[in-house]
């Protein structure tokens, strides 16, 4: 008796491997980027940091820009 062999139900893409991510793949980095992003623009949350005047003027600008 002869054994059935199994066929892929969909044929091969033809560049290759199609990879699909999950949604979280995309969508945990995008937090985490808004995030520290927030952090950053927020000088009420930096209560350690002490910096540079230039660097906390535009951070304040950017603030400042994001907040129209």
């Amino acid at each position: 008796m002869s054994a059935r062999t199994h066929s892929r139900p969909h044929p091969a893409p033809p560049g290759g491997v199609d990879i699909r991510l999950p949604w979280w793949a995309l969508a945990l980095p995008a937090l985490a980027f808004i995030t520290l992003l927030t952090l950053i623009l927020n000088p009420s949350n930096a209560h350690a940091a002490t910096g540079d005047p230039a660097i906390t003027q535009l951070l304040q600008r950017a603030q400042q820009l994001f907040a129209r």
